[in-house]
């Protein structure tokens, strides 16, 4: 079996094991979605203007509840100074990790996103560009966020400081989802804004794994 996917099952055993997989994410999510009608109000015509934008937002807010844990376990126990010497690069090895946090966590989630939306009184036929956007945008918040996870290696408080580094990169792809959601909505179709998002979402899966292995090799040294 490959190392990779051998990496690959125990990133995902772990985060279920320990984390509670998708669990919190879930569980904060849905507290989002619960009490945002509280707050401003249950008129179903307010909700259906603002329920994509709240699920879409909500989404990437749950995204960073979990990454603290993506490398600092192995930082602590020394298993990322044995995962750095072996025969994979420490690149393919940080793309394996965000991977698995997408799966264990993004995953999940993009597939709450339509049932949020649709709850908060989006209109049905928006559903699949919400889970759309949702998976891809998912997949560039576990890369980014991993980047983010990775430079705080070792420090206090890492939750904190990740939130600070990766919120500032999550906005391009707030902004070009909300934008295909917004477009989707008013029927003049979301192309533009989802195209947006899936170059962002590639460039981040091409580029944040030599960012994240350059931090934790200077976190190793």
């Amino acid at each position: 079996m490959s190392p990779l996917l051998v990496l690959l099952r125990r990133e995902l055993a772990l985060a279920w094991g320990r984390g509670g997989g998708p669990l919190p994410a879930l569980a904060f999510y849905a507290g989002v979605t619960t009490l945002l009608p509280l707050a401003i109000g249950p008129e179903p015509e307010r909700l259906a203007v603002i329920a994509p934008g709240i699920a879409w937002l909500a989404l990437a807010l749950a995204s960073l509840l979990s990454l603290e844990r993506m490398f600092e376990r192995d930082f602590e126990d020394g298993a990322l100074d044995l995962l750095a010497l072996g025969g994979p690069g420490l690149e393919a090895i940080c793309a394996v990790k965000a991977l698995a946090q997408w799966l264990a966590t993004g995953l999940p989630l993009a597939f709450a996103a339509p049932v949020a939306a649709l709850m908060l009184g989006a209109p049905v036929a928006l559903a699949p560009t919400v889970l759309l956007c949702a998976l891809v945008g998912g997949l560039a918040f576990a890369f980014v966020g991993g980047l983010g996870a990775a430079l705080t290696l070792g420090s206090r408080r890492g939750g904190v400081l990740i939130a600070v580094i990766v919120l500032p990169l999550f906005a391009p792809p707030v902004i070009f989802g909300g934008g295909a959601l917004s477009q989707a909505a008013s029927g003049i179709g979301g192309t533009s804004g989802l195209l947006l998002l899936c170059g962002w979402a590639a460039a981040a899966v091409a580029l944040s794994p030599l960012a994240m292995a350059a931090a934790c090799r200077n976190a190793l040294d």
